[in-house]
C-alpha cells in the first residue's frame, strides 16, 4: 500500500474556480432540499462563496489560506489562524471523493503535532450534527462549549481541556 502524501500550498488567484467547486460540494445536501433550479443554485452559491471568502479574510487577516494537495493534486481547502493562545482550524473542506480516505486525519495530525510542540491548543467550531465531529472526537478533541447547533471543540497537548 502506498503512503498517503498530503501537503498544503498557499491559495493563488487561479485557484478560485477550484475553491468554488469545493465550497459548492459542502452545500450540496442543503441545496438538494431547496427545489431551486440550476440558475438559482448557481447564483446563491456564487453569492455565498464570495461572502464566505470576504468574511474569513476580514476575521482572520493573518490566516493561512491553503489548497490541500493529495499526491500533488488539489483535493480541498484549509484555513488556519494562529495566535499566541490558539491554533484555530477555521475551515477545512474536501471534495466528496476524498472524504474518508485519511486526508483529514493527516491534516489534523499535523496541527496536533504543532500543538504538542508549541503547547498551544487547537480549537475549531463544528456543526453538532456534522460527520466530521466523529473524526475530531476520535483524535481527542473535547467539547468546550456549544449552543445546540454548533460546538466549540479543543485539543490540548497532554489531554488537558478547558479554556
Amino acid at each position: 500500500m502506498c503512503a498517503l502524501t498530503v501537503e498544503l500550498r498557499p491559495e493563488r488567484p487561479e485557484d478560485e474556480s477550484f475553491l468554488r467547486e469545493v465550497y459548492a460540494c459542502t452545500r450540496q445536501e442543503e441545496l438538494d432540499r431547496t427545489g431551486w433550479d440550476a440558475a438559482t443554485r448557481a447564483a446563491f452559491l456564487d453569492m455565498q462563496f464570495h461572502a464566505m471568502r470576504r468574511g474569513y479574510r476580514a476575521m482572520f487577516p493573518r490566516g493561512e489560506f491553503a489548497v490541500i494537495l493529495r499526491d500533488g493534486q488539489p483535493v480541498g481547502r484549509q484555513v488556519v489562524h494562529r495566535t499566541g493562545t490558539e491554533i484555530r482550524l477555521v475551515d477545512v473542506a474536501l471534495l466528496p471523493a476524498q472524504r474518508g480516505r485519511g486526508v483529514g486525519t493527516a491534516l489534523l495530525q499535523t496541527l496536533l503535532a504543532e500543538s504538542a510542540r508549541s503547547g498551544i491548543p487547537v480549537r475549531l467550531q463544528v456543526l453538532a450534527t456534522s460527520r466530521a465531529r466523529r473524526l475530531y472526537e476520535r483524535l481527542g478533541f473535547t467539547r468546550i462549549v456549544g449552543d445546540g447547533l454548533y460546538e466549540e471543540l479543543e485539543w490540548r497537548p497532554g489531554g488537558r481541556t478547558g479554556g
